[in-house]
């Protein structure tokens, strides 16, 4: 059985608490969350087991998630050598970016094509992750994930998704997942 991997983390710091973007793997991983095809289920990683969360990624078939290639995989560099370069992935900003020029965000896309929002945002997540309130922030995460994965799987068996543009005009995206 293939191995796909839903994957999305959060931080410890914000990217002016660690001097800019240039600095993303000294912001630090607070929690990491997975959903494994093969297992059928979501893990949640604190940083004190970031080494079996990189383990995981490492054995995936594919690795998909939304800005993984220039954000969470660069958080990750701050706990390992590994090249993520070497595992099949599936950034799908960074493939909707290519099509359109434009960034979307995760949000927009789930809002036109799930008819979801997100339940929160990254700087609340930090704020948890400074309060110590870990349940929030993994609750947060895993909806990210779970987010990730519906909009994937919807993109896959239709061949498209949906997302409003500036003026509120819902558009489509054709994709190829």
């Amino acid at each position: 059985m293939r191995n796909v991997v839903y994957f999305d983390l959060e931080t410890q710091k914000s990217a002016e608490e660690v001097g800019g973007w240039n600095k993303i793997r000294d912001m630090r991983m607070s929690v990491g969350v997975t959903y494994s095809t093969a297992r059928g289920g979501y893990r949640i990683f604190t940083e004190d087991r970031i080494d079996e969360l990189i383990q995981e990624l490492t054995r995936a078939d594919l690795i998909i998630g939304f800005n993984q290639l220039r954000f969470d995989y660069e958080v990750l560099h701050g706990y390992t050598v590994f090249d993520f370069s070497q595992v099949p992935s599936l950034d799908m900003l960074v493939d909707l970016q290519g099509k359109l020029q434009h960034r979307l965000s995760l949000d927009s896309i789930a809002a036109a094509t799930l008819g979801v929002e997100k339940t929160s945002e990254g700087l609340q997540a930090i704020k948890w992750w400074k309060e110590g309130r870990m349940l929030e922030l993994a609750e947060y995460c895993c909806f990210d994930v779970k987010i990730t994965k519906l909009v994937h799987e919807f993109g896959a068996a239709n061949k498209q998704i949906f997302y409003k543009n500036r003026f509120g005009a819902l558009l489509t995206a054709q994709v190829n997942w």
